[in-house]
């Protein structure tokens, strides 16, 4: 199982809201990140496209999950990630290939916005934390 995901918005302990908190608290910092693809905000939250066909970039940081698969199920619950009818879900749980800052490379756990974004606005620099600053 990959032992590591891929945060960029409300996933992130500091960022959590409420009812997602308590799960992302047993998460363990690994480093600030980043991946190619588009991120968009879309009012409550934000959502990402991610492509190797562009230079725009989604940072954010990886985590260390601690809980396995019990971890992963409460995170898709609250991504609203189907992963009988992915089709319906509003996110995709993928596996990724992520840069950390330090110049390591490693596979993650990523939740992929699963819409169309036209409805969202476009964070050019596609770092969230700066955005909602």
């Amino acid at each position: 199982m990959t032992r590591y995901l891929f945060v960029y918005g409300t996933l992130a302990p500091d960022r959590a809201p409420a009812g997602i908190a308590r799960a992302v608290s047993k998460l363990r910092p690994v480093g600030d990140a980043w991946t190619r693809g588009r991120l968009y905000d879309f009012g409550d939250y934000p959502g990402a496209i991610f492509s190797g066909q562009t230079s725009s970039r989604v940072v954010g940081q990886v985590w260390e999950l601690v809980g396995g698969m019990n971890l992963l199920r409460t995170l898709d619950a609250y991504e609203e990630f189907d992963e009988r009818h992915p089709e319906n879900s509003l996110f995709v749980r993928k596996k990724r290939l992520i840069r950390l800052d330090d110049g390591r490379q490693l596979l993650a756990w990523v939740y992929e916005y699963n819409r169309d974004p036209s409805n969202g606005a476009l964070i050019p620099h596609g770092d969230y934390r700066r955005h909602v600053r």
